[in-house]
This record gives structure tokens, C-alpha cells and sequence, in this order.
């Protein structure tokens, strides 16, 4: 005759945690599923806007030459449009400087040697920048210098903290109201001088860069023109951060 059949007795406690641990991990499955669903409907998105921002950049630059060849086959000269964007380089330290130019550069973020920021041209800023001519050097980028200063040196700042931009998330988190999500929607509002260019602008840490290689050609103080360094280089300053980089 065998022995009877002892049955054993679970706490209630023990089943509650169980079925709690078992509809948590039910409900993280069931967020993952979504959470893949939403990532791929996203990565889709971000892909056909970097296609757009693609299509619009070289509709732009096919422009520029046409109007180029249009003007030299009339027999005049073609002058683009003014410049919106510029970036903007400290080449000096902060001796010997007035009150007033020191305030502009901590206005313009520039608090180190070698710090470099973007800025939208008006008449207010291009005043400002007159006014720190000596101590920096500022040209006109173009879209590769854009995209290379946030691929390359670009961090986010978020609570005032430094952070990498590692993935697009921590760009959506930040300026997702604004319709950015991704860095190639970062690199076409700041290249662009976009509506929400302050947001950009504001989100991204000063860039730090390199002494530049070789070293500088002339002395930093007189003019750009004059055989320096500081001041208005226009398109030149793409070849500066090139070496700085």
C-alpha cells in the first residue's frame, strides 16, 4: 500500500508576490513589443527626413551654381544671399580685456580658449561680435563643418550637466516638442537657421575644441585681412575648424 500523497502549502503571501512578479513581467513583455513597434515606425521617419534634408540641400547647391553660370554668361556677377549663421571661435584668454567685450563672450557661451559656438546673424549679434572682434575668430560654415561639430564634438546640456549625445533619444527627450528628434534634425535646424534655432542652439553644450594643427598662421590680434587670425574670415573659417577639430 503506498504512502499518502502530502500536499504542501504555499503561503498567500508568496502567491500574491508570485502573480505580482508574473503580470510585471507580462506587462514589460508587452511594453518591449510596443516599444520595437514604435522604434521601427521611428526609424522609418528619421530615415525619410534625412532623405528630405538630403534632396534639399543639393536643390539648394544646384541653385547657387545656376545662378552663378546665369550671372557669368550675362556678363555680371552673381552675390548670394547674406549669410544667417555663424560659427564663432575664441582665440584669447582674458587678459587685458574690457568689462564689455568679457560680458559678450560669457553672453556668447565662449568662457574658454578654443570654445566655439553657433550664432544667428543680426544686426544685435553681428554688433556683439564687432565689439569681441580681437578675441575670436567667426566665419559663415558650411554643411559639412555643421555636421562634423555635432557628430564629432557635440554634447547636449541637460540640467546643466554635460552628456553625450550617445543616441537620438536624448535629443527627442529635449527638443522632441519642437519636432526634433534625431541629429539630422539637430544639423538642418542649426544649418538652416530653423524656427526653433534658439531651442538647438541653447541644447548643445559649447564645443571644445583642439589647439589647431600646425598652429595659427599669423598673430592672433590683427584682423583676418590684415595677415591674422581674429575677426571675420567668412567661408575661410571652415578650413580654421577643419584643424581644430
Amino acid at each position: 500500500m503506498s504512502a499518502p500523497v502530502q500536499k504542501t502549502f504555499v503561503p498567500e503571501s508568496i502567491l500574491k508576490k508570485r502573480k505580482a512578479t508574473e503580470k510585471i513581467a507580462a506587462e514589460r513583455a508587452v511594453a518591449d513589443v510596443e516599444r520595437k513597434k514604435a522604434n521601427k515606425q521611428k526609424r522609418k521617419v528619421i530615415f525619410k527626413r534625412a532623405e528630405q534634408y538630403v534632396k534639399e540641400y543639393r536643390a539648394k547647391e544646384r541653385d547657387e551654381v545656376r545662378l552663378r553660370r546665369q550671372a557669368k554668361a550675362q556678363g555680371s556677377f552673381y552675390v548670394p544671399a547674406e549669410a544667417g549663421l555663424a560659427f564663432v571661435v575664441r582665440i584669447k584668454g582674458i587678459n587685458k580685456i574690457a568689462p564689455k567685450p568679457r560680458k559678450i563672450l560669457q553672453l556668447l557661451r565662449l568662457n574658454k580658449i578654443n570654445s566655439g559656438t553657433f550664432v544667428k546673424l543680426t544686426k544685435a549679434t553681428l554688433q556683439m561680435l564687432q565689439w569681441v572682434g580681437p578675441y575670436v575668430a567667426w566665419g559663415y560654415p558650411n554643411l559639412k563643418t555643421v555636421k562634423e561639430l555635432i557628430y564629432k564634438r557635440g554634447f547636449a546640456k541637460i540640467d546643466k550637466q554635460r552628456i553625450p549625445i550617445t543616441e537620438n533619444a536624448v535629443i527627442e527627450q529635449a527638443l522632441g516638442n519642437f519636432g526634433i528628434i534625431c541629429i539630422e534634425d539637430l544639423v538642418h535646424e542649426i544649418f538652416t537657421v530653423g524656427p526653433h534655432f534658439k531651442q538647438a542652439n541653447a541644447f548643445l553644450w559649447p564645443f571644445l575644441l583642439s589647439n589647431p594643427t600646425g598652429g595659427y598662421k599669423g598673430k592672433k590680434v590683427p584682423h583676418f585681412i590684415e595677415g591674422g587670425e581674429s575677426g571675420n574670415r567668412e567661408d575661410h573659417i571652415n578650413g580654421l575648424v577643419q584643424r581644430m577639430l
